[in-house]
């Protein structure tokens, strides 16, 4: 058995091409070709926190796996990261303990943050005229960051509720090679961006309005059952909604707001793993407007995990 440190597992993601992978495991999914049970799930009240337990495997693979990853949202109050967990590698053929990938909730990071810039890919307009970030945080930052190999547009919107925090973001994007402005008018994000990502752990929705034509959203911030960024009418007007994991969707994240409030219908809903084997139509047309609901598969962590433990 193997143990990867934080070190060690960063020093071996270069080599790894995370889109390739993870949209294979969206495409196995997709087709049925994955075995993901619910999400294992505990809330926590005092303080706030909740961990997520995901696991599964892909028919024909070396190995399963099982992610815990935890976010406690008052650590940083004592100079403690949010967010940590671990990955468990084992074998599909004897069950045997392989590696323990001790990741600190990093790569439940990277592979979100890859998962939008998947759906980028796949549901952006073809000419992206100003990225809108919805929140200031760790995934606000990487979401952007992974954004920059599918995009030339480096014009960015930000909003958040803290002026300290949005400068600090502002400072860091642009020494990463944004134009970055910010606001804290989430109406401004709608107004001006036809690329947006909504990355907060807000429980009423952040956006609502009128969406203009050609817009594509990833909402990636709302993966429980109570967490909303987007006003469900946002989905109600949109021309494609896509899920992630339908199953999911259906008890969690926006889908599962907008279809608690009658905006849309399960036959509404399209799978990202199906669009991105062909098997489903994605964007047809500059004119849509597109929203994605990413909660988090199972696949996308059996795949990073599988991929540093390989590369390792």
């Amino acid at each position: 058995m193997k143990t990867l440190s934080l070190k060690e597992i960063k020093a071996a993601l270069p080599s790894v091409d995370l889109m390739a992978e993870i949209e294979l495991g969206f495409v196995a999914y997709s087709q049925g070709r994955a075995v993901v049970p619910p999400i294992g799930e505990l809330i926590m009240q005092d303080p706030p926190g909740e961990v997520h337990i995901k696991y599964g495997y892909i028919a024909g693979d070396d190995y399963y796996v099982i992610k815990i990853a935890s976010g406690f949202f008052e650590n940083p109050k004592l100079d403690l990261p949010s967010s940590n967990g671990l990955m468990l590698v084992f074998s599909q053929k004897t069950g045997t303990l392989e590696a323990v990938l001790l990741d600190e909730g990093y790569l439940t990071d990277i592979r979100t943050a890859v998962a939008g810039a998947i759906t980028a890919k796949y549901l952006a307009p073809s000419s992206i005229e100003r990225i809108g970030i919805v929140g200031t945080g760790m995934q606000a930052r990487l979401q952007l960051e992974y954004l920059a190999p599918v995009t030339d547009c480096r014009d960015v919107l930000v909003w958040g509720r803290s002026g300290d925090k949005l400068a600090t973001y502002e400072q860091d994007m642009t020494e990463k090679g944004f134009r970055v402005s910010t606001t804290t008018d989430a109406d401004d994000i709608i107004a001006s961006c036809n690329l947006i990502v909504t990355t907060t752990a807000a429980t009423s929705p952040l956006l609502s309005g009128q969406v203009q034509p050609g817009t594509h959203i990833t909402a990636m911030g709302s993966d429980t059952h109570d967490k909303q960024e987007l006003d469900a009418e946002i989905l109600q007007h949109a021309d494609l909604v896509i899920a992630d994991s339908i199953a999911q969707c259906l008890e969690r994240g926006e889908i599962h707001q907008a279809l608690k409030s009658n905006a849309i219908s399960q036959a509404d809903l399209v799978e990202l793993g199906s669009i991105i084997a062909g098997d489903a139509a994605g964007r047809t047309s500059d004119d849509q407007i597109t929203i994605a609901d990413l909660t988090g598969v199972a696949v996308q962590d059996i795949q990073i995990s599988k991929a540093v433990f390989g590369a390792e």
